[in-house]
């Protein structure tokens, strides 16, 4: 019998429901995104995004159904993120996905986020030439980890950022170069025209360690604006001051991703790793993905398809079927994990 799972996202702010079969094959991946609604605020706000998701989520749940051409009685399990993410948001999910359980009958899954990023690897091209271990570097808004894949649902954590997490640094500083929201694409934008040897931001190396720490970076950038336009103290817009943007934007995104670039590639050196896998949000930043193959040289980096690296249903539900296929169920009581680290 064909396996398909239902998957739903909700751990920060889009609501997505997916249909996978086998494992590989997306047959429905619906996004609802609500930057629109937090781009006023600069940042997401947490109860008006746990308050968007319940009114669009039976929605998306049923587009995703209807777009696969399948019906419950088509579906083997419900798949569903439990955590890491905001509190309200993964209730939204979390209570829904327990109801359509309990009404059809159906095997719950209750899936860590940083999991399903981790399986979008085998929604790509490249799912059939995986080899393992696979040394994973999760590159989000809300995360930055480490990881050591050593066969499926097997992993080690080597490290992860002690403060900001490297989408969150991008979005804050696109934000004080009166970017649009959310900033870390627009960062990326900007930078293309700009020098990246312009600003000499510091490398934060945390030597003998696999952690990661961006806050540092990111005082060094705010102080450097200060210091050279103090005319941003007083309350003047970036675009007001006449900020050399696009030179801040590309010494800033260089320093961030010369760290991570060289941590990964030292990581698979060490852990003989086969190849190297980068994903969330941030994996779709052309400059990283560059970088990290370019020293990477022979070891094969994978990243994955473009619609796929930012929170999406389909890598929960790919995620869901590996928990499936070797009966790792949940209870219908199971509740949210906002803090739920994988690999410890």
């Amino acid at each position: 019998m064909t396996t398909r799972i239902l998957g739903i996202e909700t751990s920060c702010d889009e609501t997505a429901a997916s249909v996978i079969e086998e494992g590989t094959t997306i047959l429905s991946n619906i996004v609802a995104s609500q930057n629109e609604l937090h781009a006023k605020y600069g940042g997401i706000y947490p109860e008006m995004a746990s308050r968007a998701h319940i009114e669009i989520i039976d929605t998306i749940i049923a587009q995703a159904l209807s777009e696969a051409h399948v019906s419950l009685n088509d579906i083997s399990a419900i798949a569903v993120t439990r955590g890491p993410g905001l509190v309200g948001s993964l209730l939204v999910g979390i209570n829904t996905a327990k109801g359509i359980a309990l009404g059809a009958n159906l095997p719950l899954l209750g899936i860590n986020h940083l999991e399903g990023h981790i399986y979008s690897l085998w929604l790509s091209e490249y799912n059939e030439e995986v080899e393992f271990p696979i040394i994973v570097l999760i590159v989000s808004g809300g995360h930055t980890e480490m990881l050591l894949m050593k066969n499926h649902m097997e992993y080690e954590r080597l490290g992860g950022t002690l403060d900001d997490a490297a989408g969150e640094a991008f979005d804050k500083i696109g934000r004080l170069l009166g970017l649009p929201y959310p900033g870390g694409p627009h960062l990326e934008q900007a930078s293309l025209n700009g020098n990246s040897s312009q600003f000499d931001f510091p490398r934060v190396w945390l030597d003998n360690s696999w952690d990661f720490s961006f806050s540092g970076l990111k005082t060094a950038v705010v102080r450097e604006i200060q210091q050279r336009f103090p005319e941003v103290n007083m309350g003047r817009s970036a675009e007001s001051v006449d900020l050399p943007v696009a030179d801040i934007a590309a010494s800033f995104q260089s320093a961030l991703v010369e760290v991570l670039q060289e941590k990964v590639v030292q990581a698979s050196v060490k852990y003989n790793a086969k190849c190297i896998f980068v994903t969330g949000g941030v994996s779709a930043n052309t400059f990283l993905q560059n970088a990290i193959i370019e020293r990477a040289g022979k070891l094969p980096v994978y990243f994955p398809p473009k619609h796929l690296c930012t929170d999406n249903a389909a890598m929960i539900a790919s995620a869901g079927f590996r928990r499936f296929e070797t009966g790792h169920y949940d209870n219908i009581t199971i509740d949210a994990k906002p803090t739920w680290p994988l690999g410890i």
